[in-house]
């Protein structure tokens, strides 16, 4: 939603605001609010007005904001468009499994309150000394609104929700209506599931006497199976999940325009200011999106291949000290790997992949541990081919690529006539400690002579 938010504000001149809904206190986690700032930065989301940053309708924290909600709250209840209802939360409770049992046809809330003074109530079965404000949804309640992208929808017959609960705090279909008027909203961007709320919040403006904004309600995203996406069940649901595998902002931004709006251009690989340029709500699809990481993953390799080496090789060192693998690169580990990075481009498709592909390079040559996979497949040969390989390297001048190179090439297919698919594994496994690699010879010029030959005797001494 943020990202179809804000790409209205930019496509329109318009501002795009960040307000934090806290209003549910049962559910608030303290770090939650740091979290968004954090995680919608990173993905290239700023704000035009927010908690963090200040603006013209201050403070955007709704629990901030309690006094502003209270003269509405009293203007409903003296227009009679809300009562104070007493009834205990055991008692609705209660109604509820009476009315699941019973399968009744109307459900909600059976306005045992309504019209009764609080003395008249508390003689009555299930009183709670503190009350609730509902709102009084009359029997004649439109239930059809024009949706920006979805056009006439229709919506269910709402009950008489709770504005304000026992604690003070409004609730959030209060709450928005209150702040979406006062803070000048235009449009509210929002999943569909708020769709049947949203009759309730067009009442409340009639009731009011205020002009409601337009709304537009997004698809769901769903799993591969169709399955709605659910936050307990699938870690991507979270947006921090996606860096912490080490995806590119961009590519996830790009990745999430793509669910709910056709390739800008002939590309699917297109930045935000693109998507920005054309932006039209007639162009979003309503259907649930299918959430397909394949996707992503294409996309992110893209993006990563896009890169000049230096910049990605920038990006895996933040990724590194964001995940804590590293917890400060050193100015000898960021130069190692900008080094390195050109080696592993083409076969990085997350960050992550970067340091297991290079951690060879960074573990000292004693720490160096050969797996048991490539220990195992070290053909009867394997003695000689490391005491050729190191008598070809001890005198090498220069200790690059292309002299390493061809100065194995003699001794391991010219001297003992291997073939090269063969010659140089047990290299590669003296090397790295594993079968696959990284290009070799180019990794052995970033280890140096002495770490290069180290590392061979180290594994001839175990044959």
């Amino acid at each position: 939603m943020s990202l179809f938010n804000k790409a209205y504000a930019e496509a329109t001149g318009g501002a795009f605001v960040l307000r934090i809904e806290d209003t549910d206190r049962v559910r608030y986690v303290a770090d939650s609010e740091q979290q968004i700032f954090d995680t919608l930065r990173w993905v290239g989301l700023p704000w035009n007005e927010g908690p963090d940053v200040g603006g013209p309708y201050a403070p955007y924290r709704q629990s901030e904001r309690l006094d502003t909600y209270r003269p509405f709250v009293e203007k409903l209840l003296a227009s009679g468009h809300a009562y104070y209802c007493w009834c205990s939360t055991e008692r609705l409770a209660g109604l509820r499994a009476e009315q699941q049992a019973s399968k009744a046809s109307v459900t909600g809330y059976d306005r045992l309150c309504l019209g009764k003074t609080r003395e008249e109530r508390a003689v009555l079965s299930g009183f709670s000394e503190t009350p609730v404000v509902r709102m009084l949804i009359p029997d004649d309640a439109p239930l059809t609104f024009t949706d920006v992208i979805r056009g006439e929808v229709n919506a269910p017959r709402p009950d008489d929700q709770v504005i304000l609960k026992a604690d003070g705090f409004p609730t959030y279909h209060l709450a928005v209506v209150v702040d979406d008027h006062l803070m000048g909203i235009t449009h509210v961007v929002r999943g569909e599931e708020w769709i049947s709320s949203t009759p309730k919040h067009i009442l409340l403006y009639e009731f009011l006497g205020l002009t409601p904004p337009a709304f537009a309600h997004m698809p769901l995203l769903r799993n591969t199976d169709k399955s709605k996406i659910s936050k307990r069940k699938n870690p991507a649901a979270r947006l921090v999940w996606f860096r912490e595998q080490g995806y590119l902002p961009e590519a996830l931004r790009n990745f999430l325009q793509l669910l709910a709006y056709p390739p800008v251009g002939d590309s699917e690989v297109a930045t935000f200011d693109e998507f920005v340029a054309g932006f039209d709500w007639a162009k979003v699809n309503t259907v649930g999106p299918i959430f397909d990481l394949k996707k992503l993953d294409w996309l992110n390799g893209e993006y990563i291949r896009a890169l000049a080496p230096v910049e990605l090789a920038v990006r895996i060192v933040e990724h590194l000290e964001f995940t804590g693998e590293w917890a400060e690169a050193t100015d000898a580990q960021r130069e190692l790997l900008r080094r390195a990075t050109p080696l592993i481009q083409e076969r990085l498709g997350v960050l992550s992949e970067a340091l297991p592909k290079l951690a060879f390079l960074f573990t000292a040559d004693a720490d160096l541990v050969v797996a048991d996979d490539a220990r195992a497949q070290l053909g009867a040969n394997a003695a000689e081919v490391l005491d050729a390989s190191i008598a070809a390297l001890e005198a090498l001048e220069p200790f690059a690529a292309d002299e390493i190179q061809a100065a194995l090439r003699a001794a391991l297919v010219d001297g003992l006539g291997l073939k090269p698919r063969f010659a140089f594994g047990p290299v590669r496994v003296g090397i790295t400690g594993s079968r696959v690699s990284p290009p070799l010879f180019e990794s052995m010029e970033l280890l140096s002579r002495e770490s290069s030959l180290t590392r061979l005797r180290a594994l001839r001494a175990t044959l």
